[in-house]
């Protein structure tokens, strides 16, 4: 085996690595809500998680894919070099975040790195700006999308909570929330999972292994949304803590209502191709439906993660764009 290929394999098993950080980081956001409502136990839950990020292999289309591998840079003026430095800024911040329990983007980590790396590669010609902003919109704009959703839907449940028999409650939320859940999970599967397929077309693209970027072989889909549900099944706890316990209180009723309206949003996005943040649009969501609850939303604590948003995109971009300045270098 030559360098060259060896550092291609090398740079394929680091992409699938990132795809497992999203795994355990963003499906950590997947599972906050069931965790701290007791519907599932912590165990129960991931396994749950991770059934439902696998089988959305084979429900939905790649759309968010092709999105990441030609909407946001040139994959004609990329490398493999370019993807090692790209995937490895996003796995560095996935890691910070997730030791320091910060609920960040992965989506928003990889657009950074995939900047950072082509603007020291190829400079502001290899960035297509039409989609950049269309993809940074949509990521920024899902937590809003998040918080007015759940809010109606918290809104709608709690009136609907009023006409049922006080009983029947535990029992009827506690299904819906497996439901919500269960919808959820699809959701960050099939939006997350993508992401990397669509990083790891631009490095076999790149590398001369595949023709186009538009045909994905099923060795590279079906690897992907693996490696993510075993992410998934590790857990991310300290994320979990965060999301499940300091945002708001939530029950059964709240976390429904807020797994409902993410997945909600996350799915809209993937119909059309666009890169939802998992994260963020969660995030969102739990806050949203703690407007209905009497303890409130802790918004000292969403203006801290919000700050942690707002750095992850030049941060990760700069990681990508030394490591890419060093290839110049060499």
């Amino acid at each position: 085996m030559d360098a060259s290929t060896f550092f291609i394999l090398l740079t394929l098993l680091l992409c699938l690595f990132f795809d497992f950080t999203n795994g355990f980081h963003d499906g950590a956001n997947s599972i906050a809500t069931i965790v701290a409502t007791g519907t599932l136990s912590p165990r129960q839950a991931v396994v749950f998680a991770a059934f439902f990020n696998f089988i959305a292999f084979f429900l939905f289309k790649t759309s968010v894919a092709h999105t990441v591998a030609t909407e946001i840079v040139n994959p004609l003026m990329m490398d493999p070099y370019f993807v090692f430095s790209t995937i490895t800024a996003a796995i560095t911040w996935n890691l910070i975040t997730w030791f320091f329990g910060i609920p960040s983007s992965s989506s928003h980590a990889l657009v950074g790195g995939m900047v950072g790396a082509a603007l020291v590669k190829s400079g502001i010609a290899a960035i297509k700006i039409k989609g950049l902003i269309a993809v940074i919109f949509v990521i920024l704009v899902s937590p809003l999308l998040g918080i007015l959703v759940a809010y109606g839907i918290g809104h709608g449940m709690k009136k609907l909570s009023r006409h049922l028999d006080p009983l029947l409650h535990p029992y009827l939320f506690k299904y819906l929330q497996l439901c919500s859940s269960a919808t959820l999970s699809l959701a960050h599967g099939t939006n997350d999972a993508q992401k990397t397929i669509g990083i790891i077309m631009i490095l076999l693209f790149s590398s001369s292994w595949v023709e186009t970027t538009h045909v994905i072989p099923l060795w590279v889909s079906l690897s992907c949304y693996c490696v993510i549900a075993l992410g998934t099944l590790t857990g991310g706890w300290r994320i979990v803590n965060t999301m499940s316990k300091k945002i708001t209180v939530l029950d059964a009723l709240r976390g429904a209502s807020a797994e409902a309206s993410a997945a909600f949003v996350i799915l809209s996005a993937t119909h059309f191709g666009f890169l939802a943040s998992t994260t963020y649009t969660v995030t969102g969501a739990v806050a949203g439906v703690g407007l209905h609850s009497t303890e409130g939303t802790r918004w000292g604590l969403i203006w801290k993660i919000f700050l942690v948003w707002l750095i992850t995109l030049p941060i990760t971009g700069l990681i990508a764009g030394l490591l890419m300045l060093g290839q110049h270098y060499k």
